[in-house]
């Protein structure tokens, strides 16, 4: 078989010749269309091919994907990526002889809760939510009580004051002091208001102040409470260690172990409270994460989410070919996979008893939880497990998007062939590069690995997960609940925005402006995009943020990679690899490749980012091949 790159040639189209197609002859060339539809982007390359079956590439594209790949929605992608390819050449949908698309496989990513939901708490409930302006520091422990009952409290009992928003700070200063001067014991304040500061100020006897509870309405009165206030630049040391909460409200063992959730959850704060409420005044809940049943050619396993990521991988491994992954009902893996079965159902017209999972990534990750009777928001980590469910992959969708598109612009398309097997062909119009040669694309949604030989041979496997269950795994982890954000920071490095004209970048690194900055960025972290800085408004550290993003990364494209590789190499030994180009969206990103490179560099392989065309980079490799392999076919 051909490679094909001898008779790749890349020019350009003049409008005068572009002017004079519509004179030539059907038969003396054609003008043939390759369009890769992935998870995030749909890519166009344009080529010409002349009566000998010379292939000269004229121009490309890329756009955002519309809609789930692989569904019916893509049309509208792939029509405005066609134009985008055709504009500059002066050509018109018409002059295409033919479109080519690749078979595409959707993959979708969610996350699998060990626990589920709700927090086990069944006797407390908690605040710790770090607001910016506490009041005042130590411990406080005593009992809550309205500003409007202290005029009654007992001497000689120690008294936690609950604040409503409509006391002004200055009347609630007075009051308070007030009430001391009387002898009521006041050790600790919660307030609604941003006040906590000048409340404290106007003291006679400083009190631990915590502020900015939202719902102050659902403080407990007449509850046990103890209130927590670290000093600047430290974090509080009781309320985060169950065993002094145990210590504070006399719990036993078992109630002691239900308190865990809470210490969690208020580790690392500056100001926290924490109430106990009346036994049954909050239900337990729990969800169990579920199994999953892995179906292959010779044999069957089950393997329980909670065993974590690695004893998946490694079932999923041994079972290996998969034929089907099936998940228990009633669960929480089980209700991601009918989601993910009844959603691809509905956009392929499908019914949903077709819609089979073949391949899943498992990663390890936290997700923050809500805790279950918290006040003002409260999370804690819980331990997770990120899954990326692949489903089968079928044409059919995919010739409907080819009618589709048809029946739109009335020209000719086809379903070409497997993403991989494509992108190996695009790969090979990299200078520099011959077979025996292996890629790896990696997407959005997939990692793809294709091995060719010297004698044309390819071999290619298809596994779900990439660069969304990256981006989603960035999103957990630092409880964001903002996709977009979590893009921005999976694919830009930070930096620290020290003055207003200047920014230390993560690398340590200074940069200096001659402008000063917008004054919203002063003291914040910000990412660095293509188009300027970025606020990060989320409460994490520089620190955090970098280890998250990094360790994501790793876990997926790095593991996937390898994963990828052992299938596709001569008796799963990567070693027999000697060549491994990097193609597709994420082998831009700027630490992806050195840690594919890193890991791969154990195994005595050369790698690098393809440059598909010479021009094109890492990018269009499978739309490139597609025209290439249909060139081939033909000739054959």
């Amino acid at each position: 078989m051909k490679s094909g790159v001898g008779c790749v040639e890349n020019k350009s189209v003049s409008v005068e010749k572009a002017q004079e197609i519509d004179l030539m002859e059907p038969t003396v060339m054609a003008y043939i269309a390759g369009v890769d539809v992935g998870n995030n982007t749909t890519e166009v390359a344009i080529a010409e091919v002349n009566q000998q079956g010379k292939v000269s590439f004229l121009s490309s594209a890329i756009v955002r994907t519309v809609g789930i790949k692989g569904t019916i929605q893509n049309a509208i992608g792939v029509i405005f990526a066609l134009d985008t390819a055709l504009k500059p050449l002066a050509l018109q949908r018409k002059h295409l002889s033919l479109i080519l698309l690749n078979e595409a496989t959707p993959v979708i990513g969610d996350v699998a809760m060990e626990t589920i939901t709700e927090t086990i708490i069944t006797e407390s409930a908690m605040i710790g939510h770090n607001p910016s302006t506490p009041g005042g520091q130590g411990l406080g422990v005593g009992t809550t009580i309205a500003l409007d009952s202290l005029a009654s409290a007992v001497r000689g009992q120690k008294w936690i004051l609950v604040m409503p928003e409509t006391v002004d700070f200055r009347e609630a200063a007075a009051r308070i002091n007030e009430f001391m001067a009387e002898g009521k014991e006041i050790v600790g304040a919660i307030i609604r208001n941003d006040d906590g500061v000048l409340i404290h100020n106007r003291l006679l006897r400083p009190i631990p102040i915590v502020d900015e509870v939202e719902h102050i309405d659902r403080v407990p009165l007449g509850m046990p409470a103890a209130v927590e206030v670290a000093p600047p630049g430290r974090t509080i040391e009781k309320l985060s260690n169950p065993y002094d909460i145990a210590t504070i409200f006399n719990l036993d063992s078992e109630e002691t172990r239900r308190i865990v959730p809470v210490a969690r959850a208020l580790m690392g704060i500056r100001s926290a409270v924490v109430i106990k409420t009346p036994k049954g005044d909050i239900q337990e809940r729990r969800i169990p994460a579920g199994k999953l049943v892995l179906i292959g050619k010779n044999q069957k396993a089950q393997v329980q989410v909670e065993e974590g990521a690695e004893a998946i991988m490694a079932r999923t491994e041994e079972i290996s070919p998969l034929v089907e992954i099936q998940a228990e009902p009633g669960t929480n893996v089980g209700g991601m996979f009918e989601q993910v079965r009844k959603v691809m159902a509905e956009l392929t017209d499908q019914p949903v008893q077709q819609i089979s999972v073949r391949d899943i990534l498992a990663v390890d990750t936290f997700k923050p939880q809500r805790v279950l009777g918290a006040l003002a928001g409260e999370y804690t980590l819980g331990n997770a497990v990120g899954l990326a469910a692949m489903v089968e992959t079928h044409k059919l969708p995919m010739q409907r998007l080819a009618s589709k598109i048809e029946d739109e612009i009335l020209v000719s398309c086809a379903v070409g062939g497997v993403e991989a097997e494509m992108a190996v062909r695009g790969a090979l119009t990299t200078p520099g590069t011959s077979p025996p040669l292996a890629i790896l694309d990696l997407g959005g949604g997939s990692t793809d690995a294709a091995l060719i030989s010297e004698d044309g041979m390819i071999q290619s496997i298809h596994l779900a997960g990439a660069g969304e269950m990256v981006t989603l795994l960035i999103d957990t982890e630092l409880g964001l609940e903002d996709k977009e954000l979590s893009e921005d920071i999976k694919r830009y490095p930070l930096a620290r925005v020290e003055s207003l004209l200047h920014i230390r970048h993560e690398d340590g690194s200074v940069q200096f402006f001659e402008k000063a900055l917008d004054p919203k960025f002063f003291g914040r972290l910000a990412i660095v995009t293509d188009t300027g800085l970025l606020p990060l408004d989320a409460k994490v550290t520089l620190e955090q943020v970098i280890a998250v993003r990094r360790q994501a990364k790793r876990k997926v494209f790095v593991s996937n990679a390898l994963r990828a590789l052992k299938r596709v190499a001569p008796a799963g030994n990567i070693r027999l690899i000697h060549f491994v180009v990097l193609v597709g969206g994420s082998a831009l990103d700027f630490e992806i490749p050195k840690m594919v490179t890193d890991a791969l560099s154990e195994y005595g392989v050369v790698t690098g980012r393809a440059n598909v065309r010479g021009t094109e980079g890492p990018r269009n490799a499978v739309a490139t091949g597609l025209i290439l392999a249909h060139e081939e076919k033909r000739a054959a």
